[in-house]
């Protein structure tokens, strides 16, 4: 009797790209774009990062806030941020999923409106998705000022939208968004 020998070949799982600020790099494969709060937020992004790798490694992530522990990204450049911001939302948004967390103010400044620039991409995103169906989650932490008016927006605009109150359930929803 000859012997039956069986080969199994493990499917290579490539990990997906995080990509900070001012790199740019080229993304094989769907793309979440993590927006929100950076100046006088907590560090949300690390956690949403480390949420969306625990559920699915080969999705590739856009985080904005800059890895400052790298010697070239010391230095900000608002126009370089902004078109980098910009890229990377559009990319996400032709293939893949937008997701917002706003995050309650953690540290005041007076200089500028908390969550300004996430405020104005967050009605931008919501045109988006009514205009081009873009994949689109919205989370909003208990204590962001605005909170309710955004809801009300949402759910009147947009009610496929999932707003949601929770930093996982919203990362959760955006990596669901990838497979729908």
């Amino acid at each position: 009797m000859v012997g039956l020998r069986l080969t199994l070949k493990h499917k290579q799982r490539k990990e997906g790209k995080i990509i900070f600020p001012p790199k740019y790099e080229k993304v094989e494969g769907p793309l979440i774009f993590i927006a929100g709060p950076i100046q006088g937020a907590m560090n949300w992004q690390k956690l949403a990062i480390d949420i969306i790798r625990s559920m699915d490694s080969e999705i590739n992530i856009a985080c904005p806030r800059r890895a400052l522990d790298r010697e070239r990204d010391k230095k900000f450049v608002y126009e370089e941020q902004v078109d980098w911001e910009t890229h990377y939302l559009k990319a996400a948004g032709a293939n893949g999923a937008v997701m917002f967390w706003q995050a309650k103010e953690f540290k005041h400044t007076c200089e500028r409106a908390y969550a300004q620039t996430s405020r104005f991409e967050i009605g931008e995103w919501k045109t988006m998705h009514q205009w081009k169906r873009t994949k689109l989650v919205v989370g909003i932490e208990d204590g962001f000022t605005g909170a309710r008016y955004m809801k009300r927006r949402l759910s009147q605009d947009c009610p496929d939208v999932p707003v949601l109150s929770n930093l996982e359930e919203t990362c959760r929803k955006a990596v669901e968004l990838l497979s729908g």
